[in-house]
């Protein structure tokens, strides 16, 4: 398997001839197995199973369990054709990368903006997982309330244990060695323990709403979204960045594409991934919003720093809370690791393939990892900065570019419904969004200035 297929974003082809020495050096770093169906769909299913996550009981606070729900469906049924669309648009044109795809339909103008984008989204959710890790281990105070982290609450204040050395030690301890993988198919492993840490975060919260329902002191969920005004309508709209956000993997898709054993298994490893991450995110949607109702906060894992009212419910609490920030710790390499072949690609287009060259893998790797460190300590709650770039970014790789390249079609392969669906795509990504940076801008105006 040669490891010009590996990275996300491919280098140009007067690189496929370069001595032999160097494709002995490629063939090394890449192994002569293949990945697994398994281990795709752990990676695949881990670029999607994220922060998302938590904030999906959120939405079903906003559309209601009935409507949320078959949101989730929605979006997990458009993101399939999505990638359906794009992995058959990569075959006909012989594209290793989504960033060829773009080329091969817009030129070098389309992957630009496609690497611009992958950047913000990577960047702003790698902080984002940070600075959850950070109110996790060593608690918070940005809502002007004090939140205890887990560390703060077994051991007291130290200095140890305080959030700018808790990340650090966390980047050089954990970050840092798992960074330093050259193929995605490596982090199979962690990928698959990071979807059963998930996994264990729902069964803990589905216990203990089975346990309350028994106790009777859940009350019955709303069903549909609560609408009164034209405002509440608009702000059903704020929920599309954190539902397309949540299901996010496209610029993955290629590289475990390409280190497939067989690469004809990509669309199972796909809707197996989708269905597997569909099935957990509506079911911690049901028991979040069930066991909180309306008090389910942005962020579900703030609502575990309360009194749950059952047996050991401190201990439960703690669980959830670890599981989670450990999951983040893990899902965060497969993220890292499109981020850092697309801003090598951003700046050294002309390079040789990143695997190749240590050092400047090496002087990548470690610029974005402080950046993403500096971030998370300066950056108190980005949350709604993750609503915009869910908003822009996200949208434009999950729907918004798979669609234009259906549409612009340059091998004339695209179908009637191709087309048909493409429309309504960025149609309803383009409507959909500007009402929710409308509705966002809106409430954070009101937030800073509550007499205008």
């Amino acid at each position: 398997m040669n490891e010009e297929k590996s990275p996300l974003l491919v280098l140009p082809k007067k690189h496929e001839n370069e001595n032999e020495h160097e494709h002995e050096h490629e063939h090394a770093i890449a192994g002569n197995e293949g990945a697994s169906f398994t281990g795709s769909v752990f990676n695949i299913s881990t670029s999607i199973i994220g922060a998302g996550i938590m904030a999906l009981p959120a939405t079903m606070k906003v559309l209601g369990l009935g409507v949320g729900i078959g949101m989730v469906v929605f979006v997990a049924v458009l993101t399939e054709s999505s990638l359906e669309m794009l992995l058959r648009f990569s075959r006909v044109g012989k594209s290793e990368s989504y960033g060829d795809v773009m080329r091969d339909a817009f030129g070098g103008v389309g992957k630009l903006l496609l690497q611009i984008c992958i950047l913000l989204n990577n960047v702003g959710t790698l902080i984002v997982y940070m600075i959850i890790i950070g109110d996790v281990l060593s608690g918070t105070s940005s809502s002007g309330a004090h939140h205890a982290g887990v560390l703060e609450g077994w051991f007291g204040e130290h200095w140890w244990n305080g959030r700018t050395f808790v990340l650090l030690v966390t980047t050089i301890v954990v970050f840092a060695p798992l960074a330093c993988f050259k193929r995605m198919d490596s982090l199979r492993y962690t990928s698959a323990l990071a979807v059963a840490l998930a996994i264990i975060f729902l069964i803990i919260t589905a216990g203990i709403t089975i346990i309350k329902l028994f106790n009777g002191s859940i009350a019955m969920p709303r069903l549909l979204p609560n609408v009164t005004d034209i405002t509440s309508v608009w702000n059903l709209f704020t929920v599309v960045p954190v539902l397309v956000t949540a299901f996010i993997c496209h610029f993955n898709v290629h590289t475990i594409d390409n280190e497939l054993e067989d690469s004809s298994l990509i669309r199972p490893v796909v809707q197996t991934s989708l269905a597997l991450c569909s099935v957990v995110y509506i079911l911690t949607s049901f028991f979040g919003f069930l066991l909180f109702g309306e008090s389910t906060l942005d962020d579900v894992l703030a609502n575990f720093d309360t009194n749950l009212g059952i047996p050991y419910g401190s201990l439960l609490n703690d669980v959830v809370r670890i599981s989670y920030a450990l999951h983040l710790m893990l899902v965060f390499p497969i993220l890292f690791y499109p981020l850092r072949l697309n801003l090598d690609g951003l700046l050294f287009p002309s390079a040789r393939p990143l695997v190749l060259d240590n050092l400047r893998f090496g002087l990548i790797s470690i610029g974005l990892l402080l950046l993403v460190f500096l971030g998370a300590n300066f950056i108190p709650n980005i949350w709604a900065a993750f609503q915009f770039t869910g908003a822009t970014a996200t949208v434009c790789i999950g729907f918004i570019f798979p669609a234009a390249i259906a549409l612009r079609d340059r091998h004339g392969i695209a179908t009637k419904k191709d087309k048909i669906l493409s429309v309504f795509m960025i149609a309803l990504a383009v409507f959909s969004n500007m009402v929710a940076i409308y509705s966002d801008a809106y409430a954070l105006f009101k937030k800073n200035y509550p007499q205008a």
